[in-house]
């Protein structure tokens, strides 16, 4: 056993001491986060133009500040990138997060001296709360692997501006970076295909243990990895231990990447954003991530019905329920308030307060007044992919269909197969059943023949990697979206 493994385990004890504390203490941990980011943001532009200094509750920031979505933050925005300080947060910003954005184009997120720590802390605290639940930390003693975006940054008046997943490169532990790949030189590299070609070469004869990234990408990793050596992961990685990652459900790609790699092994999800690292899986084979309630954000939650009023309700943790979802609203040390990150959430504990992701606010499907989220197509995939168990999926996408040259409109789903179902006909009325077992205004529109039954639309082996190399979001910390509005993307991958 090797130093850091050793010294991992007293480590991860005080950490998860630390975690019980504030987890126990949730409505006082928050009460003292808000008041933190009120005082030290009093003084600054956004403070003044808010009143700041006369806030002392929750009931009067809810009637001095408003939600925003980024659109509303640009101006501010602007200013911080033109060098000017004391905006949103006192002084600049360290960096800009720079991330595409579905209706602003290019999004920059600031990144504070008083948030980056969090970002770190929170990734590393994830990973010996797994040592601390499993025992197991012989992994830290091996070769790691991060498939992240590139680190190369530019710099704007003063601040640096890149990917988020590049910029926390930059803050890899020291204790770490002896055993981290693959090499600054070719993370750098922008083309991610010859990325991942350089990857490969540059850890297909280490002693991998421990894997983090996207998993369609980490999908991508293992394929090319297995055209070169015509063996499963684990035959070429016998050490390979654990796979972290983030970003999307797992659901879908778990089957393809358990029988990539020819075993079942352990896995830790994160809720990673650039706007603040906001949960991660405190215990292995639970569902639901913890809460970082003592990390720099203060949190709100807006029930999704009345998301986009003119005066919704905006619920502190203690007044959350189970089971309902919310839009997750985010204040945060980086001087962003009253901030809509996009995201819905429901609680699945609140002892600790634990979440899932449910999907976007805007990555939705209500052409027809049906509202079907993210979490519901996924839900359905996975019990219809039960009762047809030859089948498994590499990835899929659902968008209406409002005006078919003939009959009735419908939703149309848009599935890459790796191995198809013996009927694909019976796999779509399944499909569609699960659907109006989900959501009772899709089952109406179904039973009123104002909707057809879905309709399935085999894509292509490669399609879909195909469509994001086409939108330039190849790879990185891009993927695909579950479902949409209209068929902007069901479009480019048909095409």
């Amino acid at each position: 056993m090797g130093i850091r493994s050793i010294l991992s385990k007293p480590l991860a004890r005080w950490v998860v001491k630390k975690q019980i504390y504030w987890s126990e203490r949730p409505v006082e941990t928050q009460n003292n986060v808000f008041q933190y980011l009120i005082s030290s943001a009093k003084k600054t532009t956004f403070g003044t133009d808010h009143q700041f200094e006369s806030i002392h509750s929750h009931e009067e920031y809810c009637r001095r500040v408003p939600i925003r979505e980024y659109e509303g933050f640009i101006n501010y925005i602007e200013e911080v990138k033109n060098g000017k300080k004391d905006i949103l947060w006192p002084g600049i910003p360290l960096y800009f997060a720079k991330t595409s954005g579905t209706t602003s184009g290019v999004k920059y997120i600031p990144i504070t001296k008083d948030s980056i720590p969090y970002h770190i802390n929170a990734a590393k605290d994830a990973l010996l709360n797994y040592v601390h639940a499993t025992g197991k930390s012989s992994f830290l003693d091996k070769k790691l692997i991060f498939l992240s975006g590139s680190p190369v940054m530019e710099k704007k008046n003063s601040i640096f501006v890149g990917r988020l997943s590049g910029i926390v490169n930059h803050h890899v532990p020291s204790y770490l970076r002896g055993n981290q790949l693959p090499s600054f030189e070719t993370n750098c590299m922008d083309d991610w295909e010859k990325k991942l070609d350089c990857i490969v070469d540059e850890t297909i004869d280490q002693e991998m243990s421990l894997i983090s990234g996207i998993p369609p990408w980490v999908q991508m990793y293992f394929d090319r990895i297995q055209q070169r050596t015509n063996k499963t992961i684990k035959e070429v990685f016998p050490s390979f231990s654990l796979l972290v990652y983030g970003g999307v459900n797992f659901v879908p790609y778990k089957k393809k990447l358990m029988d990539s790699i020819g075993k079942d092994i352990d896995t830790i999800e994160t809720y990673p954003a650039s706007e603040g690292f906001i949960a991660f899986q405190d215990q292995p084979n639970q569902e639901g991530l913890l809460l970082l309630l003592n990390s720099g954000i203060f949190y709100e939650f807006v029930p999704v019905e009345e998301y986009g009023a003119a005066s919704p309700t905006r619920l502190t943790i203690g007044e959350v329920e189970l089971g309902v979802n919310y839009a997750l609203i985010m204040s945060t040390n980086a001087g962003l308030f009253g901030y809509s990150i996009g995201d819905t959430v429901k609680f699945v504990s609140k002892k600790p307060y634990r979440i899932v992701v449910t999907g976007r606010v805007k990555h939705f499907i209500s052409a027809f007044g049906e509202h079907v989220i993210g979490e519901e197509v996924e839900q359905a995939l996975k019990a219809a992919l039960t009762k047809h168990p030859e089948t498994s999926v590499t990835e899929f996408t659902v968008a209406p269909q409002v005006t078919p040259e003939e009959g009735l409109p419908y939703h149309e789903w848009f599935i890459e197969f790796i191995s198809r179902p013996a009927n694909l006909e019976k796999f779509a009325q399944d499909l569609d059943q699960e659907m109006v077992k989900r959501n009772i205004y899709y089952k109406d529109l179904i039973v009123g023949n104002i909707l057809r039954p879905l309709v399935l639309t085999v894509i292509a082996e490669g399609g879909f990697i195909n469509g994001m190399k086409k939108m330039g979001k190849l790879g990185g910390q891009n993927k695909s979206p579950r479902l949409s509005n209209d068929r902007s993307f069901a479009n480019t991958i048909l095409n």
